[in-house]
């Protein structure tokens, strides 16, 4: 498709059209794409504003990192701001910082779990900690399980020992799916102190924290 051709289609009011042309973009050079996606992040259909957050991620320079950071600050949508996370994780370490800030500002489980995903993939252990423990203390479930095994990705780090520390605190809780994927975290530890953990874990009162256990320690 000609560059005109999707000039034209990015105005259509099928959204299936505008869709497609931000697809093409991808094809296009930087200098060409990014204004055209930058319009188009103010789509009123969230998936062309995602499409067009994952199309930013592929075109980087200084215009599609700060239309990018505006997605993932501002869309209404969470798909879009998650999106826009991935997107931005592309950019590599420059975008930690940023990304740490979003995870504290915005409570958003799909956010929050793309935030994690995204911190993981890239060597910044301080931040990929920072998230990790306001992952644990928030209230959704699935972030507090993402969280609790990206401590896990630690051991490596020079935040294994906070990591290992944080690990112990949640041996003992309530809730058995927190303890079951600590004993996973925990089998990544090869300490005395992760070790002396998993074998009371062993005798946990759920079957699931047990087999968790059983495997870590295989």
């Amino acid at each position: 498709m000609d560059i005109d051709q999707i000039k034209t289609d990015l105005q259509d009011t099928n959204p299936q059209k505008r869709m497609k042309a931000v697809l093409e973009l991808r094809n296009q050079d930087a200098e060409v794409a990014v204004p055209l996606l930058i319009v188009s992040m103010k789509d009123k259909e969230f998936l062309v504003r995602s499409f067009s957050a994952m199309a930013l991620g592929k075109k980087q320079n200084a215009e599609s990192f700060a239309a990018l950071l505006e997605m993932m600050k501002f869309d209404r949508d969470p798909n879009v701001r998650a999106e826009a996370s991935n997107s931005i994780s592309l950019f590599g370490a420059i975008a930690a910082p940023h990304l740490t800030l979003t995870f504290e500002q915005d409570d958003h489980w799909l956010v929050r779990r793309s935030i994690l995903a995204a911190v993981t993939e890239l060597d910044c252990a301080e931040e990929l900690w920072q998230i990790s423990v306001l992952g644990i203390a928030g209230e959704d479930q699935t972030v507090t399980e993402s969280s609790i095994d990206c401590l896990g990705n630690l051991v490596h780090t020079e935040k294994k020992a906070q990591a290992l520390t944080k690990l112990l605190s949640l041996v003992d809780h309530e809730n058995w799916r927190v303890r079951w994927r600590t004993a996973k975290a925990l089998g990544k530890f090869k300490d005395a102190e992760a070790k002396d953990a998993l074998m009371k874990l062993k005798s946990d009162e759920n079957h699931r924290v047990v087999s968790a256990v059983l495997e870590s320690i295989i």
